[in-house]
């Protein structure tokens, strides 16, 4: 199987009339073309503008609307009447981290005795685990309460109920039919939900979660005698968590984030003043959260110990904090080298099947390191625009970690493949699985013919959406500023992209060995151009070309200039009929 190196061209859905456009455009007070990337993001009503745009809190959703809500928060509010110790059991990403962090520092503001647990990647596995029930339960805990993990936990949450501790499951994840028997289930993708918005992040969940808790002791008075702690600041944390989980940026998650990256921005916590530090972070968005936050959070639960991640986040000591942090950096340079290794032999793995009719990739080794597997099949998924399963195979069984394309919804997929699999979860775009070692090979033609059903010629052309076309004069440095409002960018909220035709290039040249930097003309009009990771393409930069681009302002030693971010680019005859 060879890389897929060509994209179509495609706009992100069909344009609305001009008129939709400029009364949208008029009642907001915006550029026309602001609210053309409005409209192919669905928002086409005023008043639904102006709330993405505002991305105003007191435009959460109720969440007494997410099932089992008000009888989990009666029961914790008991829990804090009462005194008793209250466990928390997160998951070793940054979504897990981050909504354990979260939890443990609201309930503990809310004058709860609060401990916590994050299992061990490579000692525990995913999810609940039946010793850290014992052991909470020999801690001397009445209730437990998951985030981020548990909707298929069924013998754990028997284990609970057998040893007389109360479990309160809160994530995300896609259900099965079949439910676990618990105190109380939260989760948005529950059948019945009546929450307006299911694409939360488990720390999502656990924030809706703290602010239904507070509105139950409000009504029982709790708060008389007490600090009421604000719930705001615990925004940052959400923010982390919900853009590392690559959940859509739009809705409630959009309002999430808005309003949490300030936060972030500001280092109010010494944790992330001091990961700041040691990733060299300058200004915070939401892609130097997904890209130079994240990894060295995640690293530790890929390499080490996950509760190093939460220990950063609710430090107190700047001393402390700084050493944790620069121990994630070291966690993340080592984890970069294992990944850079494994993602070596696997290309060599997939490129060695000359079989170039293959609709999936299923790779499996008995010396990878599980905690890398999910990026490295990222990065084949990237690079083959195949649904991709990388397993790492340990003692006769595999520990597997599945990422996919558009239009391959991997969840339903493995639920089709499911016979072999000792046990998986997920959702669309990525899940984790486990297997037995002898039954790869069944497994991998399961899975082929799961997405030969279900991927089709088209769907297996990868494509590089785009927001229209313009020309370079229509780009202004007000504009641009404008277009910057529509942050936070991610899934569901992608950063304005548009396609220039007949675009001559000028002052081309390789920058740092990877990268283009070189000049766009269009008529009278000339600007900046940066191509990251091109330079191979050096010499297919000739004659009259369509530039695929996102527009953006280059801040450089107090000087601000327009640039544009190349991310595709064609021969101009090439693409004329696209």
């Amino acid at each position: 199987m060879k890389p897929v190196t060509s994209r179509s061209w495609q706009l992100r859905s069909p344009l609305p009339e001009l008129s939709v456009m400029s009364d949208l455009a008029s009642r907001l007070g915006i550029n026309v073309l602001t609210a053309r990337i409005l409209c192919l993001r669905g928002i086409t009503d005023p008043a639904q503008g102006l709330n993405f745009l505002n991305g105003k809190l007191a435009n959460l959703p109720d969440p007494d609307l997410l099932p089992d809500m008000e009888s989990a928060c009666t029961r914790i509010a008991q829990a804090l009447v009462r005194g008793e110790k209250i466990s928390i059991h997160g998951d070793y990403d940054v979504d897990g981290i981050s909504g354990c962090s979260l939890l443990v520092e609201a309930l503990t503001a809310f004058g709860g005795e609060v401990e916590y647990h994050i299992p061990m990647r490579l000692k525990d596995g995913y999810g609940l685990s039946a010793e850290a029930i014992r052991r909470a339960v020999a801690a001397g805990s009445r209730l437990l309460i998951s985030v981020d993990c548990g909707v298929s936990a069924h013998q754990e949450a028997r284990l609970a109920e057998e040893l007389g501790i109360d479990l309160i499951i809160t994530d995300h994840h896609q259900p099965s039919t079949e439910l676990p028997v618990c105190y109380a289930l939260i989760n948005p993708h529950l059948p019945g939900n009546r929450f307006p918005w299911t694409d939360l992040a488990g720390v999502g969940v656990a924030f809706f979660l703290m602010l239904g808790l507070r509105r139950k002791l409000r009504q029982d008075n709790y708060f008389q005698g007490r600090t009421e702690p604000d719930p705001r600041y615990l925004l940052d944390l959400v923010a982390l968590g919900t853009i590392a989980d690559i959940v859509p940026l739009g809705g409630v998650n959009r309002i999430l984030v808005k309003n949490g990256l300030p936060l972030l921005e500001q280092g109010l916590r010494c944790g992330v003043a001091a990961l700041k530090e040691v990733a060299q972070v300058k200004q915070v968005t939401s892609g130097v959260v997904g890209f130079r936050l994240a990894p060295r959070l995640n690293a530790a639960g890929r390499l080490e110990d996950a509760a190093l991640g939460v220990q950063l986040l609710l430090g107190k000591d700047p001393r402390t904090c700084q050493e944790l942090a620069r121990r994630l950096d070291g966690f993340n340079r080592e984890r970069q080298t294992i990944e850079e290794q494994t993602l070596n032999e696997a290309i060599a793995m997939v490129e060695e099947d000359h079989r170039s009719d293959r609709h999936s990739i299923v790779l499996a080794a008995d010396h990878w390191h599980s905690g890398v597997i999910g990026i490295v099949a990222s990065r084949l998924v990237e690079r083959y625009h195949r649904p991709t399963v990388l397993l790492a195979l340990d003692q006769g069984e595999g520990k597997g970690s599945a990422r996919s394309i558009n239009g391959f919804h991997l969840y339903q997929a493995l639920c089709s493949c499911a016979e072999p699999l000792l046990g998986f979860g997920g959702h669309a775009m990525a899940a984790g699985l486990s297997i037995e070692a002898a039954r790869v090979g069944e497994f991998a033609e399961l899975f082929e013919q799961a997405a030969r059903a279900a991927l089709t010629p088209e769907t297996l052309q990868p494509v590089a959406w785009h927001d229209g076309r313009i020309t370079l004069a229509e780009l202004t440095s007000e504009l641009v500023r404008e277009l910057e409002d529509l942050n936070p960018f991610g899934v569901g909220n992608p950063q304005p992209a548009f396609v220039s035709s007949g675009c001559r290039v000028t002052g081309l040249r390789v920058l740092g060995e990877k990268h283009l930097k070189f000049y766009v003309e269009q008529g009278p009009c000339q600007l900046s151009a940066i191509a990251f990771g091109m330079a191979d393409r050096y010499d297919q930069l000739t004659g009259p070309v369509d530039l695929l681009f996102r527009p953006g302002i280059n801040r450089w030693r107090g000087t601000e200039s327009l640039q544009l971010q190349v991310i595709d680019f064609k021969s101009h005859s090439e693409h004329a009929d696209e």
